[in-house]
């Protein structure tokens, strides 16, 4: 995995900004913050990326896809290419047809807003061997975001609205996938939407705890345990 790819369609328009790709010198610009309705009655905070940080994002993506896309879960479904909602819940069927009658729910609080980027960089050098990419994500993650003029900096999370946004979102849960994978718990995800399956209600109580630990402590993101919850699949 190299940058070159994110330089492509530069290369004949600025030279000056494929220089400064190349030494790792570009700064990209604050995202511009965009807020729309969400279904529950809720804001959904959008970070709307500058159209040179969209095409260098692309380019990135395009090169980054085909890597992650094999180590990702197979009971992950949500931005990704050829899967989506009605896979997932046909894959709970599957679990139901095989004795799983409880479901753990699990909600977490303003997901893209807190990624850990200290965690998620040291994740992506397990795979991206070229620092300079590494680099150019940590320079996309901390652009800060403009609001009515005002730029604030970001120290968290990764702006909803960026192309580079969702893969980012799922590598960083794909530990969360393949730890409770080592555990033998079956699992579904939809980016940040999350269901384990238990054959009891007391094992759905203790995988209600031992994942709401796991997310917060070893991931250090926000659970919201008044959402989060145990329930009948038939439910979900």
């Amino acid at each position: 995995m190299t940058i070159e790819a994110a330089l492509s369609w530069l290369k004949e328009h600025n030279h000056e900004l494929v220089g400064k790709i190349r030494k790792g010198k570009y700064t990209p610009s604050p995202v511009r913050r965009v807020e729309i309705p969400k279904p529950d009655g809720g804001i959904r905070k959008l970070g709307i990326p500058t159209v040179i940080g969209r095409i260098i994002q692309q380019a990135m993506l395009q090169q980054l896809m085909p890597i992650y896309e094999r180590l990702f879960s197979d009971d992950s479904f949500g931005y990704r290419p050829g899967r989506g909602a009605k896979d997932a819940i046909f894959r709970i069927k599957e679990y139901i047809e095989q004795g799983y009658t409880r479901a753990v729910v699990l909600d977490l609080s303003k997901y893209f807003d807190t990624l850990n980027h200290t965690i998620l960089l040291n994740l992506l050098r397990k795979q991206v061997k070229d620092e300079r990419v590494v680099q150019m994500v940590k320079r996309y993650l901390k652009s800060g975001v403009m609001e009515d003029g005002v730029v604030t900096e970001t120290e968290e999370g990764s702006p909803q609205g960026g192309n580079l946004s969702p893969l980012l979102a799922n590598v960083y849960l794909n530990e969360f996938d393949w730890e409770f994978h080592r555990r033998g718990v079956p699992r579904i995800r939809y980016a940040d939407d999350i269901v384990l399956l238990a054959k009891s209600e007391r094992a759905a109580e203790r995988l209600l705890e031992s994942s709401t630990k796991y997310l917060e402590e070893t991931l250090k993101l926000k659970g919201n345990r008044e959402k989060s919850r145990t329930v009948s699949v038939f439910a979900i």
